[in-house]
């Protein structure tokens, strides 16, 4: 194992260190020690806390656990406190820690212990006997927060870990959902997370000390670990929420005078389900209002933007591999529809034909990507790092245009698209049209098999409180905006569409509600 034991101080101090996610930290913390870094319910850490700690874990790692420069950990935990400071300390020991969700099963969890290749495992009091339970051999130690995870804590040294960390070392492991094959794990270095975090507060001139943000999806997510790193990186005030609520969370903003808040779509539509109980709390002190991780619908978007006023709403698009790759602004949210903004700094976006040529404006592609804070591959998986990239772009995956304003517009996932009688149909299109309808709460647009065209469309419909609404009036309302071989075969109302916990439909999982549930068409 690669490791130094030169002396501390020339290892922090020396500007050759590069992009270390916790000298951020450290830096904010030498400006303003006794500030509140982070909340998390009744608890609160200080910057000199919570940098104190990240140094005590990197120590408990080197020292206490015999963790090495490229050994790995896990964390299996609601958002919390902790979470943070685990993964920032043991990532300044050279030590990356995959990141396994709350709600996983035991075989979730035995999976990415090992194809992580975790030697210690944190974890929620409440999930360590599913943690014990599902553990591989390879998990030498299990660390329940709480008591003994403090008094661990306490034991270990504030000085600083005497091991070479760089840039391009990993600071975390998140992993995919799976949803296209099995779980990937995601290698995302200090370098990608500093620079993702620095072109952020750039988009959204929201990140600075004065600054105070609310954190409310799940921290395993990179999307959700980054959003609640962002605001303190730059010496502002984080709130984790350990899971969400609507009317807890925009309670915490009024009672925090919040300046920045980010929400996926399903969190914007429960903000719309609340009605008229909505404007009992003040949330004038957002000046950013983020939303990512899926499509946001016009319809949504309109209606967010009548709530919180205009000015405020940014809607982004990226993936875990590549970062927050675009963002559409708030003075283009009503004139650019359907649409997810410029390229942010350092990015570069191009769409390319099937036939390997690039796009011109408008022409339905792959999207390449190429920025300097990519992930650094997929664990153990060489073939499929080496598929992603092509002379240096990653491929998404996802099917989009570029205005000739340089606008970058999703048409859907590639592995989404249908194929019917020959014709290529674009689920997000025919999702736009049926999310206008007063009485749809939420929709998903798939494939069926069908003797005569192969695929056919149906959709899953999800209404709101006390809607009436037929199969006929949808597929009239479908006729009217789309050709006759978009409309949807079959419409099949459902209580709720499987989602994952940040919010994004599983497709594979609708097939599966087929046999319950009565179709129209």
């Amino acid at each position: 194992m690669m490791h130094s034991t030169g002396p501390s101080s020339d290892v922090r101090s020396g500007s050759a260190r590069g992009m270390i996610v916790a000298d951020g930290i450290r830096a904010a913390a030498g400006r303003t020690p006794a500030k509140t870094a982070i909340i998390a319910g009744e608890r609160r850490l200080t910057f000199a806390g919570l940098i104190e700690r990240i140094d005590r874990l990197a120590i408990l790692a080197h020292d206490g656990l015999g963790l090495w420069h490229g050994d790995r950990a896990a964390i299996l935990a609601p958002n919390c406190l902790e979470y943070m400071e685990i993964i920032a300390g043991l990532s300044s020991a050279g030590v990356a820690t995959a990141a396994i969700g709350p709600a996983a099963s035991e075989p979730e969890i035995r999976f990415i212990c090992e194809d992580s290749g975790a030697r210690v495992l944190f974890v929620d009091p409440a999930l360590e006997e599913k943690a014990r339970a599902a553990i591989p051999a390879s998990v030498e130690k299990v660390i329940p927060l709480g008591p003994l995870y403090e008094d661990l804590l306490a034991r270990s040294s504030t000085r600083l870990c005497p091991v070479d960390v760089s840039e391009t070392d990993i600071f975390s492991i998140p992993y995919t959902s799976g949803a296209t094959g099995r779980p990937k794990g995601v290698l995302l270095s200090h370098r990608s997370r500093v620079l993702s975090a620095f072109c952020l507060a750039a988009e959204h001139g929201s990140y600075t000390p004065d600054d105070r943000a609310v954190a409310t999806t799940p921290m395993f997510h990179g999307a959700g670990l980054l959003m609640a790193l962002a605001p303190v990186f730059f010496g502002g005030t984080v709130e984790i929420l350990a899971k969400f609520n609507i009317e807890v969370l925009l309670a915490t903003i009024t009672r925090l005078q919040a300046t920045s808040v980010y929400m996926v779509p399903t969190h914007l539509a429960a903000l719309r389900n609340l009605g008229s109980k909505a404007s009992q709390f003040d949330t004038r002190s957002l000046r950013t209002v983020a939303s990512g991780t899926a499509p946001l619908s016009q319809t949504l978007k309109q209606e967010a933007i009548a709530y919180f006023g205009e000015g405020k709403l940014y809607e982004r698009y990226g993936s875990t591999e590549a970062g927050v790759t675009s963002c559409l602004r708030p003075q283009d949210q009503l004139r650019k529809i359907a649409c997810v903004g410029l390229p942010l700094p350092l990015t570069r976006l191009k769409v390319m034909t099937a036939d390997g040529r690039q796009a011109g404006p408008g022409e339905v592609g792959e999207l390449a990507i190429a920025s300097p804070y990519m992930f650094s591959g997929y664990l153990n998986l060489p073939e499929q790092t080496a598929e992603a990239f092509r002379d240096g772009w990653f491929i998404s995956g996802d099917l989009a245009r570029i205005d000739e304003e340089g606008y970058l517009y999703l048409v859907d996932r590639k592995n989404d698209m249908i194929i019917s009688g020959g014709e290529n149909i674009y689920p997000r299109e025919i999702e736009e049209i049926l999310l206008a309808h007063p009485g749809v709460a939420e929709c998903a647009v798939t494939s069926v098999p069908d003797a005569y065209w192969g695929e056919a469309v149906a959709a899953f419909v999800g209404l709101r409180p006390g809607a009436a609404v037929t199969p006929d009036e949808l597929a009239e309302l479908c006729r009217a905006r789309l050709s006759r071989y978009k409309v949807p075969k079959a419409f099949i109302f459902v209580e709720t569409l499987p989602r994952n916990s940040m919010g994004k439909v599983l497709r594979r999982e609708l097939k599966n509600l087929l046999p319950q549930a009565p179709a129209g068409s």
